[in-house]
């Protein structure tokens, strides 16, 4: 593996009754040489929990981030990789990792097999044991604790998620695995799967991203810095820096979007194109003219949105 982009974890692996690996945390995680003394100090935390019916064991392991997840342990120090921010969000191969995460019941306890969960809810309700989610992935903040940024309500975050200092996920914002931020960001609306937002920009209440597992699809979105995306609006297609989505406008890669009064339009009128022509740019301001209910655009100029630095300090 001396030539392969690798990352190593040292941490715990929780183990059902039945076998399955349920999942594997990682507080000692970096690139380089492994630092194996980090393992003794593991040790006193192994051994059986009969509560939930699961054995917790050391796991060490390195990895090839350019090879496809091998194992669950090795999906998990992956989802730890991007969450540390040692790698950013589709700079690392994810193939099939679906079918080495297990769904599994998550507890306040820690994780447990959703059959057993079943099973001994008698003998959880006494030790005042929990099921808060059945899901294949638990909540960031129950593995890794990201440094300067706030996130409201920590079920809304997968482990996965990539979150850089100065990001702020309020109450309804959603941040999926192997998406997030590449700076200081406000999150109010839904970061999908394979999404990154760059510096400074703005995701406003009840907006959405498409991301690309639902419908087979393969297009990254991705939104470039100082860039805003008004509430409930809806976005399909790449942005770039300083760009303007007004509220409630919903665009997909298939949109008609009239041009207006710019540097694509004859004489400066009018000019309809498909929204995907305009994938990646820069500077556009997207509106839907409360008249005729079209989707228009033009090319502006300036900033285009400012966070309010105290919520980012």
């Amino acid at each position: 593996m001396s030539n392969a982009r690798t990352v190593w974890g040292i941490g715990l692996s929780t183990i059902a009754g039945d076998g399955t690996v349920l999942d594997a945390w990682y507080p000692h995680i970096g690139t380089g040489s492994v630092i194996e003394a980090k393992l003794s100090e593991l040790e006193e935390h192994a051994g059986a929990d009969e509560r939930r019916n699961v054995t917790i064991e050391t796991v060490q392991l390195q990895i090839d981030l350019d090879a496809a997840p091998a194992s669950t342990v090795d999906a998990y120090l992956r989802l730890h990789a991007l969450s540390h921010l040692l790698v950013r969000p589709n700079e690392l191969n994810l193939d099939g990792i679906f079918a080495h995460l297990p769904n599994v019941a998550w507890t306040n306890a820690g994780p447990m097999h959703p059959d057993d969960a079943a099973r001994l809810q008698a003998q959880m309700r006494r030790h005042s044991i929990q099921v808060q989610g059945l899901d294949k992935f638990p909540r960031l903040t129950d593995y890794v604790q990201p440094t300067g940024v706030r996130i409201a309500d920590a079920s809304r975050v997968r482990l996965g998620a990539h979150l850089s200092p100065g990001t702020t996920v309020m109450h309804e914002g959603f941040v999926n695995f192997n998406a997030g931020t590449l700076g200081a960001s406000m999150v109010e609306g839904r970061i999908s799967q394979g999404v990154v937002v760059g510096e400074g920009s703005d995701i406003g209440g009840g907006a959405s991203i498409m991301g690309t597992l639902s419908g087979g699809g393969t297009v990254r979105v991705s939104i470039g810095a100082r860039t805003l995306l008004g509430a409930n609006s809806g976005l399909g297609i790449a942005l770039g820096d300083d760009c303007i989505l007004e509220a409630g406008v919903y665009i997909t890669a298939g949109s008609k979007v009239v041009l207006v009064d710019g540097p694509d339009t004859a004489g400066g009128g009018k000019r309809i194109v498909k929204a995907a022509e305009l994938s990646g740019r820069n500077g556009l301001l997207f509106w839907r003219n409360s008249v005729t209910g079209a989707i228009e655009a033009k090319q502006r100029e300036g900033v285009g949105v400012t966070l309010n630095e105290a919520l980012h300090a």
